[in-house]
């Protein structure tokens, strides 16, 4: 018991600094005066990238690894991490519907209303999606793979940098004030140890539906990847230089955890 507890505060933890890494990118606006369009697409595509081989290497294949011995069945394995993955896109398309968020895309300069309002929608979607990246990094720690957990956190905590810089300056283009716009990039990121304190009890309460979780974490950052981030990098004629973002993200991540893992 106590060594489940002491996996649920770590995973709370990792994914705390791993939230708060958005602050790292938010810190640009004291010294860069504007972001051009195509950088800040790029950024958010590797962000992309990073998401998407975490999610293969930190999530699906420990939780096929996971669920092989577990159930001593491979099939078997792979259909409840299946499960899980449809379970957690299923749950992030149903927040999408329901609750008020805006894509990446910021359309026109202003300080508008309806811009304003878009911004703030903006926000919100960035809030809403670091939930389930902190849960992912809570479940990374799941049986005790501290490692695992480790190399998820850091994962997550790259792709943070570039969401805490388009959240800072969106702020700032629509008038607010510089410290003010880090201030709110950096309370953004900390929806993420809600979601890893989440994510490493429910596996410590339920170790054997421990495959189905990890799928379900890599399932709502897929969904992300899929609806939010690489439809809205491709909207702009950067399209190709956003698609080499993402894979250098992916490489990236991919290394860390052949590497370090």
């Amino acid at each position: 018991m106590t060594a489940d507890i002491s996996i649920v505060w770590l995973g709370a933890l990792a994914s705390l600094l791993a939230g708060l890494a958005t602050s790292i990118g938010a810190l640009a606006v004291f010294f860069v005066k504007d972001l051009s369009a195509r950088l800040q697409d790029c950024m958010l595509a590797g962000a992309a990238g990073v998401m998407l081989a975490a999610s293969v290497f930190s999530l699906l294949i420990p939780g096929l690894e996971y669920g092989e011995t577990l159930l001593g069945s491979t099939w078997m394995a792979a259909l409840l991490v299946i499960f899980g993955v449809l379970s957690g896109a299923g749950a992030l398309y149903y927040l999408h519907q329901n609750l008020p968020h805006e894509h990446f895309n910021l359309g026109p300069e202003g300080p508008d209303a309806a811009h304003i309002r878009r911004i703030w929608l903006f926000i919100i979607a960035i809030t809403l999606h670091n939930f389930p990246e902190g849960m992912a990094v809570g479940v990374g720690f799941a049986g005790g793979d501290v490692r695992n957990g480790y190399i998820l956190a850091l994962g997550i905590g790259i792709q943070n940098i570039p969401e805490g810089l388009a959240v800072a300056f969106s702020l700032v283009a629509i008038q607010y004030s510089r410290a003010r716009a880090f201030t709110i990039a950096l309370l953004t990121g900390l929806a993420e140890p809600i979601g890893g304190l989440f994510g490493a009890a429910l596996v410590s309460l339920a170790e054997p539906i421990m495959p189905w979780t990890l799928g379900f974490a890599a399932g709502a950052m897929l969904f992300i990847i899929s609806n939010e981030i690489i439809p809205e990098t491709h909207r702009s004629r950067y399209k190709a230089q956003t698609t080499f973002a993402l894979l250098i993200g992916f490489v990236v991540m991919m290394f860390l955890d052949v590497t370090l893992g």
